[in-house]
């Protein structure tokens, strides 16, 4: 849980801090890379979890079968999904094609084209994705925690 919450707080600063002084495509996806990696260790965490509870007989090896997996033990709560289809777009991130806008600027954006569509990640959409966020944060300390 420790590891999630230190990823948590370097992306809050990313998100809060960094790309309110610099207004830059990079600091966008630098801070999807964070949320990545704290999804990821997330999803670990809770996979284990599961394991030790008798929920699940194995934790899977490889991501796609995680997410499967993932998507399975928590079919009923839709947060956890709009996470999951997140964070399938987020471990593609670095091969698709992106866009930059407006850099610099209180509009930047990056557009990301992502499975035939385009997705404008602006200052309204990544606070949309740090609310889903921390709701999805919320639930895994609880399921850790209980």
């Amino acid at each position: 849980m420790e590891d999630i919450i230190q990823e948590k707080i370097s992306a809050d600063h990313l998100l809060y801090v960094s790309l309110k002084y610099t207004k830059t495509c990079d600091v966008i996806l630098n801070l999807l890379l964070r949320w990545r990696k704290m999804i990821d260790t997330s999803i670990d965490a809770i996979l284990l979890d599961q394991k030790k509870k008798g929920k699940i007989k194995v934790v899977p090896e490889n991501n796609v079968q995680k997410i499967d997996e993932m998507k399975r033990v928590f079919k009923k709560d839709k947060n956890f999904q709009k996470v999951l289809e997140f964070y399938e777009m987020l471990r593609k991130i670095e091969s698709l094609r992106m866009e930059r806008i407006g850099e610099f600027r209180k509009n930047v954006c990056l557009k990301i084209s992502y499975r035939g569509e385009i997705i404008e990640v602006n200052l309204e959409q990544l606070k949309i994705y740090a609310d889903m966020l921390e709701k999805f944060i919320s639930t895994t300390k609880q399921l850790l925690l209980s």
